[in-house]
């Protein structure tokens, strides 16, 4: 298996490059890892490589148990600077400075 190294890390801010969405990065999968069901789903001309990092994004407008599911092609960094409005991120993250929020520690593993 030909595994990448992920782009985005946990606690930063991303947005995707085709939907009007940007959250903040909770968790890296190194290659897809969501299930058949969630996969067949996406129209096969819509799908994204399998072998490429997915990441957990605590998105805008999602409901603060929600978290996205986004293929790293899909991705890009947000420069908006500002925090997420999502409330989830205040349980999972400690603060937020300089664009970038800080894991808490009891979340590391």
């Amino acid at each position: 298996m030909n595994t990448r190294t992920a782009k985005f890390s946990i606690g930063q801010l991303v947005k995707h490059k085709s939907f009007p969405l940007r959250g903040v990065v909770i968790d890296v999968d190194s290659e897809f890892n969501h299930g058949d069901n969630w996969w067949q789903a996406i129209p096969e001309a819509e799908r994204p490589a399998r072998d490429q990092p997915f990441y957990h994004v605590l998105a805008e407008g999602l409901d603060d148990v929600q978290a996205a599911y986004i293929s790293e092609q899909n991705l890009e960094p947000d420069t908006d600077g500002a925090p997420v409005s999502n409330p989830a991120a205040a349980r999972v993250f400690s603060g937020f400075a300089d664009g970038r929020y800080r894991l808490r520690t009891s979340m590391l593993h």
